[in-house]
């Protein structure tokens, strides 16, 4: 029989979709049983309310037949590369609705629960990325439906669990008397000094060009290349990402021999997407695996203590809050002191956490992980 390939496209893509729980293919690193991001479990609607898995599939034809080719194969790049391959955005009408079994959906809402959260149940579970067209704008007539243009929102526990407690103790200012020469933990701290440019002299470069932040990477207690300044709006942190453009760790030079860290380093893939918007600075996890993060604004000013963060895969957290970082930089508050050179760090772990409920207790004992130092100026 003569098939067109608009038909083979949306086949491709139907076979493409996101797993549904209980179909015995669920990657259940995307959405674990707890942590910031889900602070329950998730359950898929079951059939009565939400159609059967025919309906689902009649249903999703029928709307990507309407879609252009050139559109559907933009969709399927993004989808079958699972966010990895640069994919143009996906416009279609915002109004429009569909029924399914008991349910109503916009048409966005349907391709995103299609093709990457089944558990979706509403629009304002997501962040969109500050890549896409149709970031940060109001009710337009179009709106891009690319399911690899959004992100799903942490929602941070009230009130979060004992596990993730890190004692404010550890950010001592460096003129304390009980201070150690690093920045969080009471040990000495290796560093791996960049070719023929010290940290002070790649800070001053950097800010010449108006950065806004500089990365580090660190391996355990050693910190492998050079400072990583970001002057745009937005960087990609990866291992091995198709298309990557940002700052691929995969071409650092390490010595480290650990088999721990050796295996981290090839979970870390997509890693992480850092973008600095209006109101913060977000950090999209775009690996298979479960971030860790620490920031000052992530906890109350009035707590003794700051959170670790368990960020799952394909979800956004806003790591840095700029109206809460004015609230923190108050005279003589010396408990939110990092760095001299600095003011405010995250620090972001991949794979593997630290803290009480760990036998890791300092971040320096983490395989992989980073230092975002933000530009106070």
């Amino acid at each position: 029989m003569f098939r067109t390939k608009r038909t083979g496209l949306v086949r491709r893509l139907w076979r493409s979709r996101a797993p549904v729980e209980g179909d015995g293919e669920t990657d259940t690193r995307t959405h674990g049983p707890g942590g910031c991001c889900m602070g329950k479990s998730t359950k898929v609607a079951g059939k009565n309310s939400s159609g059967t898995e025919a309906e689902l599939k009649a249903l999703t034809h029928s709307i990507l037949k309407k879609i252009k080719e050139k559109q559907l194969e933009g969709l399927l790049q993004a989808v079958e590369s699972k966010g990895g391959a640069r994919s143009p955005c996906l416009l279609l009408p915002s109004k429009v609705d569909s029924k399914l079994g008991q349910q109503s959906y916009s048409l966005p809402l349907l391709l995103y629960k299609v093709f990457r959260w089944p558990d979706l149940r509403h629009c304002s579970e997501l962040k969109r990325l500050s890549g896409c067209e149709s970031y940060g704008k109001m009710n337009p007539e179009l709106v891009c439906c690319n399911p690899h243009h959004m992100s799903r929102l942490c929602e941070l526990e009230s009130p979060p669990p004992p596990y993730s407690r890190y004692p404010m103790d550890f950010l001592k200012p460096p003129d304390s008397p009980d201070s150690g020469p690093s920045f969080t933990e009471t040990e000495g701290t290796t560093y791996s000094a960049p070719v023929g440019l010290s940290d002070t002299q790649a800070l001053q470069e950097s800010g010449d060009r108006s950065h806004w932040c500089v990365v580090a990477y660190w391996e355990e207690k050693t910190r492998v290349g050079r400072l990583y300044s970001v002057q745009e709006p937005s960087l990609d942190i990866f291992y091995d990402l198709p298309q990557g453009n940002g700052f691929c760790l995969g071409q650092l030079s390490s010595d480290n021999k650990s088999p721990l860290v050796q295996m981290v380093r090839t979970k870390i893939g997509y890693g992480i997407q850092l973008s600095r918007e209006h109101d913060g600075v977000w950090v999209y996890n775009r690996s298979c695996y479960p971030i860790f993060i620490k920031s000052a604004t992530l906890d109350n000013p009035d707590s003794r203590t700051l959170l670790v963060h368990k960020v799952f895969p394909g979800f956004s957290i806003k790591a840095f809050d700029f109206e809460k970082a004015d609230c923190l930089q108050r005279p003589n508050d010396h408990e939110f002191t990092q760095q001299p050179r600095t003011g405010f760090t995250v620090q972001i772990s991949f794979v593997k956490g630290w803290g009480q409920c760990y036998t890791r207790q300092f971040i320096s004992s983490c395989p992989c992980w980073l230092e975002v130092i933000f530009n106070n100026r």
